[in-house]
C-alpha cells in the first residue's frame, strides 16, 4: 500500500513531450457552445462592443454565463510561474518571459478572439448562487475570475479550463470591486500548486501577476494581481443551487447532462449501482461502462444516470476531504459556491494546513461557530452534497420514467410527487452510506501510509490512528512535524521504555511541551504510543519480532514519499507576502514554489532537480521545515481577498 500512495501530484517531464507557446497550445470554447449565455449579451461581439465600465453587477436569469472580457491592466509586471503548471498545460519553458505570455495571463491578450471580425473564442464568466455559512446567499458567480478559454494537453489529453482571478467586474461582482490583492493572490498561488503535489485533487495555478498601477481597498489599501488559475472544471453546488432556487428544471437537466458528458467524459464512465448500496462497505467497488438509458435497482430505489451522476460527485468529493483530514488541511469556507463539482480543493481564501493538532481548529477568524472547522469538514462537506441532490431530487426521484416525453416537458405531475420524493429520499440516504464508506476508506488508507504501514487492520484505526491524535492534541504537538519526525524513527531505536521516552522528546516544539502535563507526562504518552506502534510495524513488515536494516530504511523511505517535509503553513506565507510587498524580494517566490512542488525531499539547495542545478537557500529551509514560531501557530485569517 506504500508504494501505490507514494506517488504525488508532481509532474515529472516527459522525454518526449510535446509543448507550445501560450499562443499555439489547443484551445477550446466548449462550455460557453454548449450552455445558454446571459441573453443581454447573446453573442462575444455584443459583449465586446459594450464599454468595459459598463458591464457590472446585476441579476443574470436563465443563463449559466456572461460573455465579459477581463480589465485592460498597465505595466502588468510577471512575478513567478509554476514550473509544473507550465509542463501539465503543455506550455514551452522560456515562454512566460515573452509578452504576449505575461499579456495573456494579465487578461491584455483575448486569445482566440478576431479583432477585425468580431468572431471567435472569448472569455467569460460563469453564474453560480449558494448557501453560505448554511444560509442561502442568492445569485452569488464569478465575481472577479473570468475564463479564457479551454486547453487540452496533448501529451495527457487532459482538458484544462484557464481563469483569471482579480480581473474586474463582472455581472456577478454583487458589492465588490472585481479585484484581487497580492497578499491573497500569493497565498492561492503557492497553495494550489503544494495540494497538487501532495496528491489531493485541488484547482492550480499557472502565474502570479503584479498590477503596479491597481491599489486595491480592503482593510487597508493593497497592490493588486492576478492569478491564473486552471481546472479541470469551475463548476461548483452552487452552480446547480441557483438553477433549483429559480426552479429552472430544464437548465438543471441540461447542466447535469454537460457534466456527465462534457466534464466526466460520457455517462458510461460513471459508478453502476453497489451490490448493497445500504451496505456500501460490503458490497465491491461500482463497475463503470453502464448504458446511459440502464436502470438499475428496484423500483422504490432505482437508480437513473443521473443518479450515477450525483453518486460520481459524491464519491470524488469524499476522496478529497479525506486526503484533506490525512493531511490537515482547512479550507475554511466551505460553503456551497466553494464545493467542485469534480471534488477538487477550490476557492482559496482563508485556509491552512494545521500546526499544532487541535480538531476545533478553523482558520477563518469570522467563523465564530466552527463550522467549517478540521473536525466538521467531512460533515459539511455531505450537507454541502445534501444540498445537490436536492438540487437533482426531480431526476433521481424520476427513476425510470426519468426520460419519459411528458416528465421531460412538463415535470412531476401531483399524483406521482410523493413516490419521486421518497424515491429521491431514500437513494441520497443510501448514497449518504456511501460518502461515509468512501471517505473512511480512502482516510484509513493515506493515514495507513502515514505512519509507515504497508496493511492496514482494524485494531490501527483506535490503537494507532485516534491513540497518536489524541495524544497530539492533549500535548499540543505538531501534526505534520509529527509525521515527518516519526519517518526517520529506526525501530531498533525503540526497544526498552527508557529509548522510548527518550526519543519522544524529537517530537516536542523546542519550547517544550505546552500542552496537558509537561515535559515528563508528554515523554510517558508518547513512549506508550511508540510501543504500539513498533508491535505494529514489527508485524507489518518483519515476523512481529524482527525486523532487518533494509526492511526498516525501506519503510522510512516509503514513510518519507507521503510525509512532506515541507507544507506552506500561514506563517511562511505571511513572511513571503511581506517581504514581496516591502521588500520586493521577488525571488523568494520561485523559492517556496520550488520546496511545495518537491515537498517530500530532505534537502533542496545545491541539489539537482530534473537534471537542472538548483541553488535555494539552505537557512532559509531549515527555519520553514522546523518548529513553528510560537506566535505562527494555529494562525487566523479573513475572507478579505
Amino acid at each position: 500500500m506504500a508504494s501505490q500512495f507514494s506517488t504525488n501530484g508532481a509532474t515529472i517531464p516527459a522525454a518526449n513531450a510535446t509543448t507550445s507557446s501560450i499562443n499555439d497550445i489547443p484551445k477550446s470554447w466548449t462550455f460557453t457552445l454548449k450552455l445558454p449565455p446571459d441573453s443581454l449579451f447573446p453573442t462575444p461581439a455584443d459583449s465586446h462592443k459594450t464599454p468595459r465600465d459598463q458591464i457590472g453587477p446585476r441579476q443574470v436569469r436563465d443563463a449559466l454565463f456572461t460573455w465579459v472580457r477581463p480589465q485592460p491592466v498597465e505595466n502588468p509586471k510577471l512575478l513567478a510561474v509554476s514550473p509544473a503548471a507550465m509542463r501539465d498545460l503543455g506550455i514551452t519553458e522560456g515562454d512566460e518571459k515573452t509578452e504576449d505570455f505575461v499579456n495573456t495571463v494579465a487578461g491584455n491578450k483575448l486569445q482566440g478572439w478576431d479583432e477585425e471580425k468580431e468572431e471567435g473564442g472569448y472569455p467569460w464568466a460563469q453564474c453560480y448562487g449558494g448557501f453560505q455559512f448554511g444560509q442561502w446567499a442568492g445569485q452569488l458567480g464569478d465575481g472577479r475570475a473570468i475564463s479564457l478559454f479551454e486547453t487540452t494537453n496533448p501529451n495527457t489529453g487532459i482538458r484544462y479550463e484557464l481563469q483569471l482571478k482579480g480581473a474586474g467586474l463582472t455581472p456577478y461582482s454583487r458589492f465588490a470591486d472585481g479585484k484581487a490583492v497580492l497578499r491573497s493572490s500569493i497565498r492561492e498561488f503557492i497553495v494550489s500548486e503544494a495540494l497538487n503535489a501532495l496528491g489531493i485533487p485541488t484547482t492550480r495555478a499557472l502565474s502570479l501577476t503584479l498590477l503596479p498601477g491597481v491599489k486595491v481597498r480592503r482593510e487597508t489599501t493593497e497592490p493588486g494581481a492576478i492569478v491564473a488559475r486552471f481546472a479541470q472544471s469551475w463548476l461548483r453546488i452552487g452552480t446547480f443551487d441557483i438553477l433549483r432556487a429559480r426552479g429552472d428544471r430544464d437548465l438543471i437537466r441540461k447542466l447535469a447532462t454537460y457534466v456527465a458528458e462534457d466534464v466526466f467524459g460520457g455517462w458510461e464512465t460513471l459508478p453502476g449501482r453497489l451490490d448493497d448500496p445500504d451496505k456500501p462497505g460490503e458490497s465491491a467497488p461500482p463497475k463503470r461502462n453502464v448504458p446511459a438509458d440502464t436502470i438499475e435497482g428496484p423500483a422504490e430505489s432505482a437508480e437513473n444516470r443521473f443518479t450515477r451522476l450525483y453518486r460520481e460527485i459524491v464519491r470524488r468529493n469524499a476522496l478529497t476531504v479525506a486526503k484533506w483530514q490525512a493531511y490537515g488541511f482547512m479550507n475554511g469556507v466551505l460553503n456551497t459556491d466553494n464545493t467542485s463539482l469534480f471534488g477538487l480543493s477550490i476557492d482559496f481564501g482563508p485556509f491552512a494546513f494545521m500546526d499544532n493538532f487541535d480538531p476545533s481548529y478553523t482558520p477563518n477568524h469570522d467563523d465564530f461557530m466552527l463550522r467549517y472547522s478540521y473536525r466538521n469538514q467531512p460533515s459539511i462537506i455531505w450537507w454541502n452534497l445534501v444540498r445537490l441532490g436536492e438540487s437533482l431530487g426531480e431526476l433521481l426521484g424520476a427513476g425510470s420514467q426519468v426520460d419519459d416525453p411528458k416528465f421531460v416537458a412538463d415535470g412531476v405531475k401531483e399524483e406521482e410527487a410523493q413516490g419521486i420524493i421518497d424515491r429521491a429520499e431514500k437513494i441520497i440516504m443510501q448514497i449518504g452510506e456511501e460518502y461515509k464508506d468512501v471517505f473512511l476508506t480512502e482516510y484509513k488508507k493515506v493515514m495507513t501510509t502515514r505512519f509507515g504501514l504497508k496493511n492496514y487492520k482494524d485494531s490501527d484505526f483506535e490503537e494507532l490512528f485516534s491513540g497518536a491524535l489524541d495524544t497530539m492534541e492533549a500535548l499540543e504537538l505538531d501534526f505534520n512535524l509529527f509525521f515527518r519526525r516519526l519517518s526517520s524513527v529506526k525501530v531498533d531505536e525503540l526497544e526498552t521504555k527508557e529509548a522510548r521516552e527518550d526519543r519522544a522528546a524529537m517530537f516536542f516544539y523546542s519550547d517544550g511541551v505546552t500542552g496537558a502535563g509537561g515535559e515528563a507526562e508528554g515523554r510517558k504518552r508518547v513512549g506508550e504510543w511508540l510501543e504500539k506502534w513498533r508491535q505494529r510495524i514489527l508485524e507489518d513488515w518483519g515476523d512481529g519480532q524482527i525486523i532487518s536494516d533494509e526492511q526498516d530504511r525501506e519503510r522510512m523511505r516509503a514513510m518519507k514519499r507521503v510525509n512532506p517535509n515541507f507544507i506552506p503553513r500561514g506563517w511562511i506565507l505571511d513572511e513571503i507576502i511581506k517581504r514581496v510587498e516591502k521588500n520586493d524580494e521577488i525571488d523568494v517566490l520561485d523559492r517556496v514554489m520550488h520546496m511545495a512542488l518537491h515537498p517530500f525531499e530532505e534537502g533542496w539547495a545545491g541539489r539537482t532537480f530534473n537534471g537542472k542545478g538548483y541553488k535555494g537557500d539552505i537557512d532559509e529551509e531549515t527555519r520553514w521545515t522546523g518548529d513553528v514560531p510560537r506566535l505562527g501557530r494555529a494562525m487566523q485569517c479573513s475572507c478579505s481577498s
